[in-house]
């Protein structure tokens, strides 16, 4: 399912919910609490994630110990792809995913509520504007 909005927001943002997020059944919930929040969805998509994107989309990691189980992990199933306009949705999205290890994020965030593990932790946001404009790129013809 590929959908998009015609209206523009101050910022925008790529957002996934990543394969264990999908798996376990959290995708109704994640969406919600981002059209509570007042967030838009601009464009929303169910793929499974191919290794050269994978690697492109991970690229800034490559090298590192964990980029391999970075890729697999990603590649292991379906994602939901998103595109989030709001005021300051960067920051804000970021906020309501928690840290990345689900044992420091607090309780009321994503993670602090559905994560088990560093490794699975249900979702990704684009962390600056750079950032979130060569994401939504690699997922998105906007």
């Amino acid at each position: 399912m590929l959908f998009f909005t015609s209206v523009m927001a101050t910022e925008q943002t790529f957002a996934m919910v990543k394969p264990d997020g999908v798996k376990r059944g959290l995708v109704g919930k994640i969406v919600e609490r981002i059209e509570r929040k007042g967030y838009r969805l601009a464009a929303m998509e169910l793929i499974t994630i191919s290794h050269e994107l994978a690697e492109k989309h991970y690229g800034e990691h490559a090298g590192k110990p964990f980029y391999g189980n970075l890729v697999n992990f990603i590649t292991s199933g379906p994602v939901i792809a998103m595109v989030l306009e709001g005021d300051d949705v960067i920051n804000g999205w970021r906020t309501m995913m928690g840290v990345t290890n689900p044992s420091e994020a607090a309780l009321g965030t994503i993670r602090g509520d559905y994560a088990t593990t560093i490794d699975e932790n249900i979702v990704h946001g684009s962390d600056s504007p750079k950032t979130a404009e060569r994401e939504i790129s690699i997922f998105f013809d906007l």
